[in-house]
């Protein structure tokens, strides 16, 4: 497992080489940070999802994040410091974690890089959002060699998308990384 030296407020990355998927959070909220887990937020829906879609076979919580690996799953954040909200991240800094990101993907070659919120791909990509509406599932970009899937943010501050909304777009990324591993 990918090991990495963390400052307060950071938390570990939990990545094996040869990852099914490499979920990507924006950065750690506040609770996450405190509790040295992440999506450790009460509302967050993150581990209900995972296992609803049937990414993983049992039950998991958020201070059982180290464990992803075991089902050929990797986490970790494009921005490594938390923060209240995404309000006061700037885009030098997704910048930067896209640029530490790629280092990851090279390094350890997740078949499939999930995005968990249309706002890392609005910063990272704008010159590909404009402002219309994004749709989830499969991207054109490719970081590193590896496709990028996006996911609605699992927070439960994110409206935007109801529970059932969410689960379908976890659900096309299981079918869509079972597809790509028996291409292999």
């Amino acid at each position: 497992m990918a090991t990495d030296r963390t400052q307060p407020g950071q938390l570990r990355d939990h990545l094996r080489s040869g990852a099914r998927i490499l979920f990507v959070g924006i950065n750690p909220g506040i609770r996450s940070a405190t509790v040295g887990h992440h999506f450790a937020g009460p509302s967050n829906r993150f581990w209900k999802l995972l296992f609803d879609s049937g990414l993983v076979d049992e039950p998991l919580t958020y201070e059982e994040d180290w464990r992803l690996p075991e089902w050929r799953l990797g986490l970790t954040n494009i921005i490594r410091r938390s923060s209240i909200g995404i309000g006061e991240l700037s885009p030098a800094e997704y910048r930067s974690g896209l640029n530490a990101l790629e280092r990851k993907i090279r390094r350890h070659r997740p078949r499939t890089i999930a995005f968990l919120g249309v706002t890392i791909y609005r910063m990272l990509f704008p010159h590909l959002c404009g402002s219309r509406l994004i749709d989830l599932g499969t991207t054109t970009i490719r970081l590193a060699g590896a496709p990028v899937f996006l996911l609605p943010n699992p927070s439960g501050r994110n409206a935007h998308y109801s529970y059932d909304q969410m689960l379908q777009a976890f659900i096309l990324l299981r079918k869509e990384a079972n597809r790509l591993s028996h291409n292999a």
